[in-house]
């Protein structure tokens, strides 16, 4: 059985994204709202680089 995450800093609304640590290394992300919908995956390094890339601000939208 797979164990999904929310973020702490997650709304009580629910318009969150969870993750997942799957079999084999992979990270699967879904939208909290639509479960049995799509999940994106990740292998373990793309999983690094990406997280690595939202810490270091590269996503943000400008103010």
């Amino acid at each position: 059985m797979v164990r999904w995450y929310k973020s702490s800093y997650s709304q009580p609304q629910g318009d969150c994204v969870e993750t997942a640590h799957l079999p084999g290394g992979e990270v699967g992300v879904r939208d909290s709202k639509n479960a049995a919908g799509a999940v994106l995956m990740f292998g373990g390094p793309e999983w690094d680089d990406f997280t690595a890339a939202v810490r270091s601000g590269r996503f943000d939208l400008p103010a």
